[in-house]
């Protein structure tokens, strides 16, 4: 499968975090035979999990079916672009590549506010691709925080 095919993938996982009332994002572990080892959407709410990003759920999916904390040679697709604390798990769980549909402006950690997965100080870096499904994405995150300020303004 390509890029392309398993972000279509992510983006289904971000309308069933959508549905479920969760921010819209999702995301899974492909290993380097392009086989999806793990999948997950933001599951916050329902968990009462702050670690539960879409991100988190999907490398402990991929971590548990590959029996190993690790994750070399892999490839993570995501619908936004990591924040910090998924960054840094990419980065322990030693991810490969990492393939995200938009920028996160307010809470990037893949080049827009900040960049922890280029290395240094950190000691492992992580291939970044991006836009794949980049309007599509980006759509569906302003739609839903759009409706959310209007349930909250009772509008």
């Amino acid at each position: 499968m390509s890029d392309l095919d398993w972000m279509k993938q992510a983006y289904s996982l971000a309308l069933t975090a959508k549905d479920k009332g969760e921010v819209p994002v999702g995301a899974l572990v492909v290993d380097e035979d392009n086989r999806l080892l793990g999948t997950g959407y933001n599951q916050v709410i329902k968990t009462q999990d702050v670690s539960a990003h879409a991100e988190i759920v999907a490398l402990r999916e991929a971590s548990k079916n590959l029996n190993n904390y690790r994750l070399n040679n892999t490839t993570l697709y995501v619908t936004l672009e990591p924040c910090c604390m998924c960054a840094g798990a990419l980065v322990h769980a030693r991810v490969k590549r990492i393939v995200f549909a938009t920028r996160d402006l307010k809470a990037g950690a893949a080049g827009s506010v900040y960049n922890l997965l280029k290395g240094y100080p950190l000691n492992h870096k992580i291939q970044i691709d991006e836009g794949i499904l980049q309007k599509e994405c980006a759509m569906l995150l302003e739609d839903f925080f759009k409706s959310r300020r209007k349930l909250r303004s009772g509008n």
